[in-house]
């Protein structure tokens, strides 16, 4: 699967704590279930790796990438686990080398001027803005669209089924958050819950596109 094609097509990014590496694989199943084949394992937990390499040799047909990347040695063990794109809370200009040499997508957290520069330099053109909801949200990314119109966002903080065709802008690559597949429900094995969070967030995206 083509990562970044096919997450500009679904427009969603889940992210998704794992407590258990055990649950990865019904989690991704939840997922696929309701056509959203992506899931962002964030290192947040001891599992996390785990989780993301299980995801990788276990199912077909599914992104998963590896969030909250805060070192070089994290990237790199991600990557080697399976990590098919790599997420950072913040910009780390080490860590954006070390993916781009390696081929994979890394959409680092960028939320001012200066910071986007940076990396627009480096040759990106999708950043994560986050936490959205702290950062002033869709005016915000409407704003810096202004000096910045060939950079796409993919807020992640602030969204969910309530609020999310707001967030459906030209200037949103995709939209990442929490809320498309629960903590809680993972723990609780819930994933009929996620399979419907996902599902009517797809629809929405599906109903934005042909507006």
């Amino acid at each position: 699967m083509d990562v970044r094609k096919t997450v500009e097509e679904i427009r969603l990014v889940p992210v998704v704590v794992i407590d258990d590496a055990a649950d990865a694989i019904q989690t991704a199943e939840a997922l696929k279930a309701g056509g959203v084949p992506i899931m962002e394992i964030t290192l947040r937990t001891k599992a996390g790796l785990a989780a993301i390499e299980t995801v990788a040799k276990g199912i077909d047909d599914i992104i998963v990438g590896a969030g909250t990347v805060l070192t070089q040695d994290q990237a790199n063990n991600a990557i080697s686990a399976g990590a098919q794109f790599v997420v950072l809370p913040g910009f780390d200009a080490n860590i954006v080398s070390l993916c781009l040499e390696k081929g994979v997508p890394v959409f680092p957290g960028c939320v001012t001027p200066t910071e986007i520069m940076v990396a627009m330099n480096m040759g990106l053109d999708v950043l994560k803005f986050f936490p959205a909801n702290v950062y002033g949200g869709i005016k915000a990314i409407k704003a810096l669209s202004g000096p910045f119109p060939d950079v796409r966002f993919i807020p992640t903080g602030g969204a969910d089924g309530s609020n999310l065709k707001d967030f459906l802008i030209p200037q949103v690559f995709a939209v990442g958050g929490g809320w498309l597949c629960p903590r809680a429900d993972i723990k609780a094995k819930n994933f009929s819950a996620i399979t419907a969070a996902c599902a009517e967030a797809a629809g929405i995206v599906k109903d934005v596109s042909r507006s």
